[in-house]
């Protein structure tokens, strides 16, 4: 499970930087901090023991309510 969550963290963290680095869409500064967020809600090394009370449950709810409000991102503004 660790191993899981260094793969998901690397990718967040550097889809997020690269993200960053271009600024492709109009949302991307937006959708640039939720990959770094994931990020950081991913990492096994930060999150071994509950720091702040912050269980794996709630991680995990957190982690898919930001990768399921990617496409509310993108929509064009009208």
């Amino acid at each position: 499970m660790a191993l899981l969550g260094w793969i998901l963290s690397f990718i967040a963290l550097f889809a997020g930087l690269a993200l960053r680095q271009d600024m492709p869409v109009g949302g991307a500064a937006t959708l640039s901090n939720l990959l770094i967020g994931l990020a950081l809600l991913t990492c096994p090394m930060l999150w071994r023991e509950k720091p702040l009370g912050i269980s794996r449950g709630q991680r995990i709810v957190v982690a898919l309510v930001m990768i399921l409000s990617v496409p509310l991102l993108l929509l064009p503004a009208a």
